[in-house]
């Protein structure tokens, strides 16, 4: 299921949810676990967990820019700085495991956010895809058509 759009004057909110069969640790691991943060998401590191703390972003060309926890609730919340949005994780604890809601605060819509929304969605199956012991063949081919879907959504909801 794709993420939910809305409009939230003066900003756009993309919400994703996801249940993980696993536990709070495990995917909490997956988001701040610097051993395992690039096997879903290889540009990012954890410089300092903590509220004011930083996270990295691997331009990939020797430098990085530095996102700033904003919102920190040690296996619950974590909220950063992503360049002019913001990107929250919400864990929970659900009969069968872990519910996790990832909320992206959008400034601006531009050509980029459906690329950002299909890459959002792409790394949480992985995650999920990861924690179930098994690996992922091909992101491209897993990111291809969910990026038509959020373009289509993200030109409806500018409408």
């Amino acid at each position: 299921m794709l993420a939910i759009l809305t409009k939230n004057e003066p900003n756009y909110i993309a919400t994703f949810e996801h249940l993980y069969l696993h536990s709070i640790d495990e995917v909490w691991a997956m988001l701040t676990d610097n051993d395992k943060l690039p096997t879903w998401f290889p540009e990012l590191k954890v410089d300092e967990l903590r509220k004011g703390g930083r996270i990295l972003f691997d331009m990939g060309n020797g430098t990085f820019e530095d996102m700033t926890i904003t919102d920190f609730n040690d296996h619950s919340v974590l909220e950063f700085t992503w360049a002019d949005d913001s990107v929250r994780f919400e864990l929970t604890s659900d009969q069968e495991g872990c519910k996790l809601l990832l909320i992206e605060t959008i400034t601006k819509l531009t050509d980029h956010t459906p690329r950002d929304l299909a890459g959002w969605h792409v790394c949480l199956d992985v995650i999920g895809i990861l924690l179930d012991g098994n690996q992922v063949e091909n992101r491209k081919q897993m990111w291809e058509p969910l990026y038509e879907q959020y373009v289509q959504a993200v030109n409806h909801l500018a409408k």
